[in-house]
């Protein structure tokens, strides 16, 4: 890639380490990018990076384990960006909990090269993951106001999504915003009532 077609990100990089944190600083600065931040305290990284809002993470695993899978959990608990593991030597035990903490993906002992293009390519996979995740979201929201209006209005599901489909149309609104206020104002609305029973209605 050019360097001046690199996009410039804000990284958090964290290491128990001062000393690999300040290297792996040179790295990512020299890359283009700015470090935003450099943290070795897990008690304090999770308000770290819900403050600084980075796009991306890198984290090295450094004299412990524990303490590196810590440093993931807290940063992916608080951040919508992905986290990159950085190793010296191949870990697989490593790399196995790591990914149960939510990390995106790793790299064993790279280059700046390798290290700019890991992020390039995790950007886009964490974008299209997110991209499908909303794309299920939006799903389940549609399918939560048919039942919605199937149940208060007794009609059956491709009419219920037709009465979606016509409002979206005729006020110029996202399919997924209408059934979305649908299902925010059913909140608010009282169930409706019981249906008598069937020996009742008999008996009229």
């Amino acid at each position: 890639m050019i360097a001046n077609e690199i996009e410039h990100l804000r990284v958090l990089i964290a290491n128990e380490r001062r000393d690999r944190l300040d290297l792996l600083a040179k790295v990512v600065s020299g890359l283009g990018h700015d470090v935003i931040a450099r943290e070795i305290d897990v008690a304090s990284i999770a308000a770290v990076t819900a403050r600084e809002r980075p796009d991306v993470a890198l984290v090295e695993l450094g004299l412990s384990s524990q303490h590196a899978l810590d440093l993931i959990e807290q940063i992916v608990h608080e951040s919508s960006c992905p986290v990159i593991a950085l190793l010296s030597a191949g870990d697989p035990a490593y790399v196995r909990a790591a990914a149960k903490r939510g990390v995106f993906a790793y790299l064993v002992d790279t280059s700046p090269e390798d290290l700019q293009s890991a992020i390039d390519v995790t950007l886009q996979r964490f974008t299209e993951y997110h991209n499908l995740q909303g794309a299920f979201g939006r799903r389940a929201v549609i399918e939560q106001a048919k039942g919605i209006l199937m149940g208060r209005t007794g009609i059956d599901a491709e009419t219920a999504f037709g009465k979606l489909r016509d409002h979206s149309q005729q006020y110029g609104l996202k399919l997924a915003d209408v059934a979305a206020s649908i299902v925010d104002t059913h909140m608010l609305l009282p169930p409706p009532p019981p249906e008598p029973p069937a020996d009742a209605e008999a008996r009229q």
